[in-house]
């Protein structure tokens, strides 16, 4: 894809705020950036990337803008990776692990997510995450008690409610029938990512 350097510095610009802050910036915003005096001049822009192929924008919102390649106009891995049945031993979003690609907008859900998690096992119900669905998650080791993340304990992937009590750290399940996870500091624990949304077949 040949871009003129223009064309890179507004396409690298977008992907750093998408980055950043999770959303692209408005066309006002590329104008003040720029210093573009037309105010007409970054939506030329746009529709010239578009044109191209490097970006997909919605005119119907302010901050419609979907890069679809890097600032080097190479291409964007498109959609999200589905994990399914999780290989022991082995990272989370290895290629061993990785059903297909899932054409979705990320800017969907906030934070944006990294991959999706199929969901096996009913031990989350009462939070509304069912056997089956596709559990959108945001990839952090990081989280606060109360959210629903994705943990490794040992070579198991679990998705739980965390609880910090004191020191101690505690997953709950959302189904009565499944007792908590107390985590010890014996367990080979880590956390793998953030809930952000769900996604079900209906």
């Amino acid at each position: 894809m040949k871009l003129s350097s223009r064309q890179r510095e507004i396409l690298a610009f977008i992907q750093d705020r998408v980055e950043q802050d999770g959303l692209p910036p408005t066309r006002a915003e590329i104008n003040r950036h720029f210093g573009f005096s037309s105010p007409n001049a970054a939506q030329s822009h746009l529709h010239a990337l578009e044109r191209k192929g490097a970006v997909r924008i919605n005119p119907r919102l302010a901050r419609g803008i979907v890069p679809l390649v890097s600032g080097r106009g190479t291409s964007i891995e498109k959609g999200i990776p589905l994990i399914g049945r999780v290989a022991a031993g082995r990272p989370l979003l290895a290629v061993e692990n990785r059903e297909r690609m899932v054409d979705l907008d990320r800017l969907l859900f906030q934070p944006r997510p990294d991959y999706l998690l199929r969901v096996t096992g009913d031990s989350m119900i009462d939070a509304g995450i069912l056997d089956g669905d596709l559990l959108a998650v945001h990839s952090s080791a990081e989280a606060r008690s109360g959210q629903i993340v994705v943990a490794r304990i040992e070579d198991e992937v679990t998705v739980k409610r965390l609880r910090r009590k004191g020191n101690r750290i505690v997953l709950e399940a959302a189904n009565p029938k499944y007792q908590d996870i107390p985590v010890t500091s014996r367990d080979d624990f880590a956390l793998e990512g953030l809930a952000v949304g769900v996604l079900r077949d209906l």
